[in-house]
């Protein structure tokens, strides 16, 4: 009962009905749970029968103005009568024409057969049992409808809820499927769009590759001709410093491979774009070359300025500018060069000038002609040493004493221009040559050193050329100080000390690999060993003087108490007292000496000479054991003196004053 309520109130009246021929219903009905009314009316189970949506035959429909005239029924159609009664499953009278008809009475309509079920019962049995069944519904269904509708009457509200939850959800549902809608059309215009981006990268991706192998193909060509923009601006604009050393190598480089891509056959056009381009660039670097070494040179002859911290700080590190310079442009490389030849010049001779004046204010001990081995004394003394000139009373020109030490000291460096103006003492003449020499050698090889570093695009006879031009003058202080110093004097152990500095810069100029001083090395040795032999020569030319001088004067000269013979005493002479300190220094002095050199020679001149004039002086003696043991007291003086003394010179010296001791015993 239930199942049929829901079935007549839910089921709108465009639907399918029953396939159960009930009665209609009365329009008396409760409404239904909805709130919507039942249906009115319902047609009868025949015509329901015959209407049914499910047949597909249509009967005719009867003419409506003239209702009592039948028409003719066409040869084809079947009567209905017949087709009823077959349905029913009733004879008929024709039922004797039934085979001649039986295959299309016995053929029913499928959907008809499929809807009503009559179980072989006819038609009227069949709406006389549907009748009854209805008439048992309807009592029974007014007793079920009547409790529905109280029973729904209670639950109205929870309905009423349930109806505009429902409702709500309706809204819920529709606004669900709205947004899903717009979802679903933007993920529709999204994918299209991840699908146009699929293909667009795929392109790219395709020509990144392309541009890839173009460029692998074409980047080194590429390249080696073109310049970076950060180059050209450094160079045109930049600070002159590490960075801008290295863009200029950079062009460098670049006008190399460009100059060799233009000169072969098969290059590029695009050099002929890049050259003109890359000639503006060198000759702006070229410009500010130039600016720049020229300010470094012009900084150089600022007052009180040291040239080394300039070429070492803004030169030197920066070497390759010139180098570049020589490459580009030999001929402002040439006026460089010159201007920094003529620059140095100035700034040696200057301040050398400035030293050789203060080395001048140094006191040397005065020299005098009678400074020599045959000199008269100008006094008598207690000792030795005779000497009345203020200042000197210390000296002895004849003793090498603590001088040798300038040869052995461990002070490289000169004496300081103050220090040589504020010094009282008295020196020899090795002290201010010694000082301009080793400031000389200091000088020179750095400056050897800096050009050969600086000006290394030039051969080694240019840079020797121009250490040459820039020293000149310095050479001739140096030659006018040694002629000053030795011209007039005749300290033969300063002058053979001078000439050891001297050969000690020779050496020392040789380990520093400085050549171009050699000549002026040669030309203060040209000038030392002449004067050291002339000096050796006035030594014998005053032992041959004594010895040829005859008469009480030259008794008296030579006699130790100033006594005009040997009687009264057979002590060693006082020249024998300088010939030794004489011998002993030069020996000394030539301990590493070569068989080269003229000491040699000059010593044995001398020390012949000086055995004839102890021959002479012994034979003023009474008797022969007085002048034996006067000779014997002089050579034994003289062993003693020089017996400390090594080298094959003084070897040779010693043997032959041994020789003459013995030969003094024989007589």
């Amino acid at each position: 009962m239930w199942r049929d309520r829901i079935s007549g109130t839910s089921t709108p009246s465009g639907a399918n009905c029953s396939i159960s021929p009930l009665p209609p219903r009365s329009s008396h009905l409760s409404p239904s749970p909805y709130g919507r009314p039942g249906p009115v009316s319902r047609a009868s189970s025949t015509t329901s029968l015959l209407t049914v949506s499910g047949s597909t035959t249509s009967l005719p429909r009867p003419e409506t103005k003239e209702t009592n005239v039948r028409r003719p029924r066409p040869a084809n159609v079947p009567d209905p009568l017949e087709v009823l009664s077959g349905i029913i499953g009733k004879e008929t009278q024709t039922q004797k024409d039934l085979p001649r008809r039986s295959a299309h009475l016995t053929s029913r309509p499928a959907q008809l057969v499929a809807v009503v079920n009559f179980d072989g019962r006819s038609l009227e049995e069949f709406v006389a049992e549907e009748q009854e069944l209805a008439l048992v519904k309807k009592t029974r269904g007014s007793d079920v409808n009547a409790q529905t509708i109280q029973q729904f009457e209670k639950e109205r509200d929870k309905f009423q809820d349930l109806h505009t939850s429902i409702t709500g959800c309706d809204d819920v549902c529709k606004s669900v499927e709205l947004y899903l809608n717009d979802f679903q059309s933007e993920l529709g215009a999204v994918s299209a769009e991840i699908e146009s981006l699929q293909t667009r990268s795929t392109q790219l991706n395709a020509m990144l590759d392309n541009r890839r192998n173009v460029e692998r193909l074409l980047g080194p060509s590429v390249e080696e001709i073109s310049i970076a923009p950060k180059t050209i601006r450094t160079i045109v604009e930049g600070p002159v410093d590490e960075n801008w050393v290295r863009a200029l190598n950079e062009i460098d480089a670049r006008a190399t491979n460009i100059e060799a891509k233009a000169s072969a056959s098969n290059g590029f056009k695009a050099v002929e774009d890049v050259r003109p381009l890359l000639e503006d660039v060198k000759n702006k670097a070229l410009e500010r070359i130039r600016d720049y070494l020229v300010a470094q040179i012009r900084a150089m002859r600022s007052p009180n300025i040291n040239s080394q911290i300039i070429q070492q700080q803004r030169l030197v590190k920066y070497k390759d500018l010139f180098s570049y310079l020589t490459k580009a442009h030999s001929n402002l490389a040439s006026e460089i060069s010159q201007a920094y030849i003529n620059t140095l010049r100035w700034y040696y001779t200057s301040n050398f000038t400035r030293y050789l004046q203060a080395l001048e204010k140094i006191k040397i001990w005065p020299s005098d002609r009678n400074e020599v081995l045959g000199g008269e004394p100008s006094g008598h003394r207690t000792g030795h040493t005779h000497s009345g000139r203020a200042g000197s009373a210390a000296h002895d020109p004849f003793s090498l004493g603590r001088r040798v030490d300038i040869l052995r000291t461990s002070n490289p460096q000169a004496i300081s221009s103050y220090l040589a103006e504020e010094d009282n003492h008295f020196h020899g003449i090795e002290l201010p040559f010694r000082n301009f020499n080793v400031a000389l050698m200091d000088n020179i090889s750095a400056e050897y050193s800096f050009l050969t570093e600086f000006f290394s695009a030039l051969s080694f006879h240019q840079i020797s050329r121009m250490a040459m031009d820039i020293f000149e003058p310095i050479f001739t202080l140096g030659q006018n100080l040694t002629k000053k110093l030795i011209d007039n004097t005749t300290d033969s152990l300063g002058v053979l000390i001078c000439v050891r500095l001297n050969q000690h810069s020779a050496f020392e100029l040789q380990r520093r690999k400085v050549p171009v001083a050699d000549s002026y090395v040669n030309g203060i040795n040209m000038r030392l060993w002449p004067r050291f032999q002339v000096i050796m020569d006035l030594h014998n030319e005053s032992l041959k003087r004594v010895g040829s001088n005859t008469g009480r004067s030259a008794g008296a000269a030579l006699s130790l108490a100033g006594g005009d013979d040997l009687k009264t005493s057979s002590a060693p002479h006082f020249l024998t007292q300088r010939f030794g300190q004489l011998l002993h220094g030069l020996l000394v002095l030539s301990s590493d000496a070569g068989d080269d050199e003229p000491v040699s020679n000059s010593l044995a001149r001398l020390t012949a000479e000086f055995d004839a004039l102890l021959a002479k002086l012994s034979r003023n003696g009474t008797d022969a054991k007085r002048r034996e043991r006067f000779l014997f007291n002089n050579y034994s003086l003289i062993l003693t003196i020089i017996s400390d003394t090594q080298g094959k010179l003084a070897t040779e010296r010693r043997q032959h004053f041994d020789e003459m001791l013995r030969n003094c015993h024989k007589r």
